[in-house]
């Protein structure tokens, strides 16, 4: 059933390792600079029965994993989910050792739930099934914690190898993928620079709503949202809502809203003053909305850019020069204060000011330890606040 050796690849340009079989990769030239040392045979997965669930929204492909999956001894599927909420209670009441996990469910954000869900059960396996194959999805997923990439157009004996190797504490990932993860991703040039409403809808796409959920958090019907994604798939040369994910995961700045246009939104005045580019980090976007708000009455030739977590933010202050950033000590399990301490090894130049809710000593002197310039309380953070704050990152 499995060929009788494989090989574990090592490149400088991934931090994760590859395997594959030997037959497909002895002659790439990245294996002939880095050596291709020999691993060990499979073997048996463990006296111990896996229990294995398996997430994927259409009944015909679950069977055919499942059926794949008939060969390998002492494993059984326990469960099998159709969107990411059922996913997320299977993961709960059954503790599974393996998920299979296909990324276009409805109501399932890719990149965060599987963040999400090495945080919780940090001993499950994650093997992604997938038909899609950008480079960069791939890169996200993997650096989110899923353990193997696995495209759906392979032979089905090839995911029985997948999930051996993968059990076996391997990294595994689809042959046809090697050139692509090694070679660098053009970024499209963006047509024009996107509306309100565009912008919204993507947050919401990218927050992983359905079409339905994001025509009833905007007020839309489904049909208004399916028209707004077309239009938005052209404008960014992507196809569909998986290309859009992955466009948004390598230009998050086309997010960005300018302080005019945020002023325009709330009836501010709009000043010719020096621009600014500013970063909103708060994993609770009502607030943000609020403090976007603050920021367009303070200084509206403000840039605005926002994040809820430190990934986002570390691809904004890579690609984007931040002159400012406002960053929540507490960002849903992550840390605001490492938060502010990976922005300033990154981005030197930017000032950080840490905000919270639940001011506290040794979070205020954690932050100025990690380089902060200042801590301050949110029910005291108001529009002279910032202003003034702003002023100072100006006069610098």
């Amino acid at each position: 059933m499995f060929p009788k050796k494989t090989h574990l690849f090592y490149s400088s340009t991934l931090d994760f390792q590859l395997s594959f079989s030997p037959v497909l990769l002895e002659g790439h030239p990245l294996c002939q600079i880095r050596g291709f040392p020999p691993m060990a045979k499979p073997g048996i997965i463990g006296r111990m029965t896996v229990r294995v669930v398996l997430a994927d929204d259409h009944t015909i492909v679950r069977a055919g994993i499942r059926n794949a999956l008939e060969g390998i001894a002492d494993l059984e599927v326990v469960g099998e989910a159709g969107n990411g909420p059922e996913l997320l209670t299977l993961l709960r009441n059954l503790r599974p050792e393996l998920a299979l996990i296909d990324v276009t469910m409805p109501q399932f954000d890719p990149i965060a739930t599987v963040r999400r869900i090495c945080a919780e059960y940090p001993e499950l396996k994650i093997l992604i099934i997938s038909a899609y194959d950008d480079a960069v999805y791939v890169r996200g997923l993997l650096n989110a914690g899923a353990h193997g990439y696995h495209l759906k157009d392979q032979p089905l004996r090839d995911l029985a190898l997948a999930v051996e190797r993968v059990l076996q504490g391997e990294r595994w990932i689809s042959s046809p993928l090697l050139d692509k993860l090694v070679t660098d991703v053009p970024l499209p040039t963006p047509d024009q620079k996107l509306s309100a409403r565009q912008r919204d809808i993507l947050e919401l796409l990218r927050q992983g709503y359905s079409n339905q959920d994001i025509a009833a958090a905007l007020g839309l019907s489904a049909k208004t949202i399916e028209n707004h994604l077309t239009r938005l798939y052209r404008q960014l040369g992507v196809t569909n809502r998986l290309e859009a994910l992955a466009y948004l995961m390598r230009q998050p700045e086309r997010l960005s809203l300018s302080g005019a246009e945020a002023a325009r939104n709330c009836d501010a005045p709009v000043v010719a003053t020096p621009y600014i580019n500013l970063l909103l980090v708060d994993d609770n976007a009502r607030y943000r909305n609020r403090l976007r708000q603050m920021v367009a009455h303070a200084h509206p030739q403000a840039t605005i850019y926002e994040a809820e977590g430190n990934r986002t933010v570390i691809q904004l202050v890579r690609r984007v020069t931040i002159h400012l950033a406002l960053i929540d000590v507490v960002l849903g399990d992550e840390n605001g204060i490492q938060c502010a301490r990976n922005v300033r090894e990154v981005s030197p130049i930017t000032r950080v000011v840490l905000i919270s809710a639940y001011p506290d000593v040794e979070f205020h002197r954690s932050g100025i330890e990690a380089g902060a310039c200042a801590f301050l309380d949110k029910k005291s953070l108001d529009i002279p606040t910032l202003r003034q704050i702003i002023s100072d990152v100006i006069a610098r």
